[in-house]
Order: structure tokens, then sequence, then C-alpha cells
């Protein structure tokens, strides 16, 4: 009876050390928490990729994510998705993405993101994707990006059924330039 509690033990003690690390994907820099960042897998071939993440601004002064770099990509750009009169639009944020104090913003597909451009190996589903993400004024952070499966989930599903993740793009075209 002993060997079989201990080996239910060993086990659930197993499965809390295996489950923990994704639980705790957050990093902080300030007054900022970056919640959980995450990519796709990519098609063989792709060269851009979407990145999502939650920033949480828990200070009392506004401030803005102003840049990203990955050494996985050959650059990285902030990026806004959205739909304006039944078009899709994408454009660069040259100005950086605004975290209004005590407000979090969430980067998603189908809205604001990150965009690893010229990516010359595919990300691959299990991999961490390193990247530094710069705050106007927190400053900046190394954060990591877990890589899912290419298709995502049913949370990462736009409102319209449609799919934002740039994993299966070749190029990238911004209809407002």
């Amino acid at each position: 009876m002993k060997i079989h509690t201990l080996k239910q033990l060993g086990l659930a003690l197993a499965t809390i050390i295996a489950v923990s690390p994704a639980l705790a994907h957050g990093f902080k820099v300030g007054d900022i928490e970056i919640g959980h960042p995450y990519t796709r897998a990519m098609l063989p071939g792709a060269k851009v990729g979407g990145g999502y993440l939650k920033l949480t601004n828990e200070g009392a002064t506004d401030d803005r994510l102003v840049s990203a770099t990955s050494d996985r990509a050959a650059s990285v750009q902030l990026h806004e998705m959205k739909i304006d009169g039944g078009i899709m639009i994408m454009r660069e944020l040259q100005g950086g993405i605004p975290v209004p104090k005590r407000a979090t913003v969430e980067l998603k597909p189908g809205s604001y993101h990150v965009m690893f451009m010229n990516v010359a190996q595919p990300f691959k589903e299990g991999e961490i994707i390193k990247a530094t993400l710069t705050f106007e004024k927190a400053g900046p952070v190394n954060v990591e990006f877990a890589v899912g499966p290419a298709a995502g989930d049913a949370s990462s599903m736009k409102q319209d059924g449609g799919m934002d993740d740039h994993s299966g793009h070749h190029g990238h075209t911004d209809p407002a330039k």
C-alpha cells in the first residue's frame, strides 16, 4: 500500500512540476507585466510570424511598447490589424502600442500584435523564441514566446472565424502605404 501511495505522490509531484512553468509564463519590467507571450508554428517557407501576449500596466502613468527585437527574425515590428469597411487593414505602428495606466492591452490575432519579419528558419511547435521588448518608460525586458501549433485553438480565432497568425504568409502588404 505504501509503494502505491508513493507512486501516486511521485506522479502528482511530477505533474505539478511539469505544469508550473506553463502557468508561470510571464515577465515583468517596471510597472509592466507581460503575460504568456506565444506564437504559432510556421509553415515551411513562411517568412513572417505573429506574436501575441498581454501587457498590464500596474503603474500610475501611461507607458508604450515602442519596439521589439529577436535573433530569430531580421526585424520585428509592432502591428495593428483591423477591419475597416469590410477590408482588412494591417499596418506597422510607428509610434508603438500604448499601454495606459492601470489597464491591460492584449496583443492577439485580429488586433495588435508583434510581427516577426524575414524569419530564416520557421518557428516549430515546442520551441521558445527569445525576444526583447522595449517600453518607453519601463525600458527593455527579455521575454520568451512559446511556439504552439500552427492552427492555434478556438480562443485564437477572430470574431468572424478567420485566423490572423501570419504563419502561412510569404510577404506582407500594407494597403495604407
